[in-house]
């Protein structure tokens, strides 16, 4: 059967007033002088019958803006889509009374999309601007329509939190305590305050709250609410683990007697949270596809395999692996640097790091909790602070990228990276960073008009892209999903091994942790007030030192050897907690 072609535009890269080149593919384009090409309403479009998906037109925009896809003949009725060429979505999951449902899928691929038309801020319109009438006719006689017709009927009441909680000081001005009381509509304030660690910030003025605490209100204002639907899109960004799992907790015990759906890319967390998982895929910015639920560990299973069994399709050319390597007999491996102990104190806080030392060519991971001083460690061995007692003159050439991010000029992402490195035309540096970081569509961008993830890809990238013997990378997986994560592991593990470079991460994931790193640095101590650096040591160790700390344990899946938490009290739990096992069984010794 001919496959139905789709043409999309993505206008966030379409430049019409900045295109130079004659397209006879767009239709209608009218050319006014020398320099642009403009469109009878002012936007670009296609027309799709007279599409034969030649693919011609992709290759002539300069900007990337062009996608021609064939979708299969069934996915021919969208659930919505934006405008003629715009992006669509097909199919939409079902909220469960009772259950945490999962949404997982790359960004740009319509989850925070379902969301908002599941929670009643967006009137699904059938590719058709169909009205509510129609779209419940479109799904009756199933859960979904039955959901929508009381969406629709405002016959049920839904809380959502919002996926960027920074815009948060943008719409409200006051306290936390009287942002909080507004939406206490359970009388849970009191409880959700404690649980999330909100007691001290009450008096605190919203515009002076950091990205973590402000992602904590977000998530206690929505669990406050009396909804018979909770939504929360992302809860791990700005989170630490403790905070992600008391997080979590608190959304579980909301899914007792209500629906709670969680869209979220940390997967280790949404493997605690969910009992179901729904995929989507397709092509980022064009549109998306939402399958039908899978039980949380075949759904994530099958989103590390690349491959959709239900529905026979494949997202992913290879499989993302989880390999248990045995630690590499340190005498065989260089010392990089070796430093004594040191220390640096702030007013109220102080840092104390032990005695380490770094080996060539070995990935270090840094778990810990916020306000611990794991950005403060890496600051000072990058030279940017100093100790306030003891020394550590590492006599290296150190690359850094620091947690926060800021585009600070107006370079496109080629200039920049050009800056970086006189390897960029080079067919490796392009094999190994340009592309697997999907960085190649950005390059004519502004570096000031990226995104957050595509910032943070640009940063990795152009820290590995310097010549140093240190690489410091204060959370690299800040805005990626599930793909990028686990790419940018791949990408600084592979540097690490081919270049023999030392790569430390600092990073709040479990699951790019443990794909990158051979040994592990644990941060203890006492939020806001002191930390304590252990030096580096093998994974297992560090790891069982970090998840006793946190009170879980962890054991290997069977089938693809990701990790995944134990529930809480299970046999498995007990027995891994007295054998001091915390991170997973290991009888080989790996």
């Amino acid at each position: 059967m001919e496959p139905l072609r789709i043409a999309v535009i993505n206008r966030d890269r379409c430049q019409p007033k900045k295109c130079v080149r004659e397209c006879e593919y767009f239709c209608p384009p009218v050319r006014t002088g020398d320099e642009t090409i403009t469109f009878p309403d002012g936007k670009p479009q296609i027309t799709e019958n007279l599409c034969v998906g030649c693919g011609i037109c992709v290759r002539k925009c300069p900007f990337g803006a062009i996608t021609i896809i064939n979708l299969p003949d069934e996915l021919e009725n969208p659930t919505h889509r934006y405008g003629e060429n715009g992006f669509a979505l097909y199919g939409l999951p079902v909220p469960t009374v009772g259950k945490v449902t999962g949404l997982l899928g790359p960004n740009g691929i319509g989850k925070s999309t379902a969301v908002a038309i599941l929670s009643g801020l967006l009137t699904p319109n059938l590719g058709r601007g169909a009205s509510w009438g129609e779209v419940i006719d479109d799904y009756s006689g199933s859960a979904l329509g039955d959901y929508l017709r009381r969406v629709g009927e405002r016959g049920v009441k839904t809380a959502y939190k919002p996926q960027y909680v920074d815009r948060i000081p943008k719409s409200f001005s006051g306290t936390v305590g009287a942002l909080l009381e507004k939406t206490d509509e359970r009388g849970a304030l009191s409880e959700l305050a404690e649980r999330l660690n909100l007691l001290s910030l009450m008096e605190r003025e919203i515009s002076s709250l950091s990205g973590g605490e402000l992602q904590r209100v977000a998530i206690a204002a929505c669990a406050a609410r009396d909804a018979d639907v909770f939504f929360f899109d992302e809860i791990s960004p700005y989170l630490d683990i403790y905070q992600r799992i008391n997080a979590a907790e608190a959304i579980r015990d909301l899914a007792e007697t209500r629906s709670v759906m969680v869209v979220e890319h940390d997967l280790a967390l949404l493997d605690l949270l969910a009992e179901n998982v729904h995929l989507v895929y397709g092509t980022p910015g064009a549109y998306g596809v939402i399958t039908r639920p899978k039980g949380v560990r075949v759904g994530i299973n099958q989103y590390i395999k690349g491959y959709f069994s239900e529905e026979n399709v494949r997202v992913r050319s290879e499989p993302i692996v989880f390999e248990v390597h045995a630690p590499r007999a340190e005498k065989d491996v260089p010392i990089l640097a070796e430093y004594e102990s040191f220390s640096k104190r702030y007013s109220g806080f102080l840092l104390e790091a032990e005695a380490g030392v770094i080996r060539r060519g070995e990935v270090v991971g840094i778990l810990g909790p916020n306000g611990i001083g794991k950005s403060t460690y890496i600051k000072l061995l990058a030279g940017i602070e100093e100790p306030t007692e003891g020394r550590l003159h590492l006599k290296l050439k150190v690359s850094y990228k620091p947690q926060y991010l800021k585009a600070e000029t107006d370079l496109s992402v080629e200039g920049f990276l050009r800056k970086m490195t006189r390897e960029f035309d080079s067919s490796h540096y392009q094999s190994e960073f340009v592309k697997p970081m999907g960085i190649e569509k950005l390059l004519d961008q502004s570096m000031d008009e990226l995104s957050g993830g595509e910032l943070q890809r640009v940063a990795v990238v152009g820290c590995l892209s310097r010549d140093a013997d240190l690489y410091l990378l204060d959370e690299p997986s800040a805005h990626l999903d599930v793909e990028q994560r686990m790419m940018a592991a791949k990408v600084m593990r592979r540097f690490a091994e081919s270049a023999e470079r030392s790569v430390l991460v600092v990073d709040h994931d479990i699951y790019l942790i443990d794909l990158l790193s051979e040994k592990l640095m644990v941060f203890e101590g006492e939020e806001g007030k002191r930390g304590v650096a252990h030096p580096p040591v093998e994974m297992r160790k560090g790891m069982n030192r970090f998840l006793k700390g946190i009170g879980i344990t962890f054991r290997r899946d069977e089938e693809t050897r990701r990790p995944r938490v134990n529930k809480p009290g299970s046999r498995l739990d007990r027995s891994q907690r007295e054998s001091g096992e915390y991170y997973y069984y290991a009888p080989d010794g790996a």
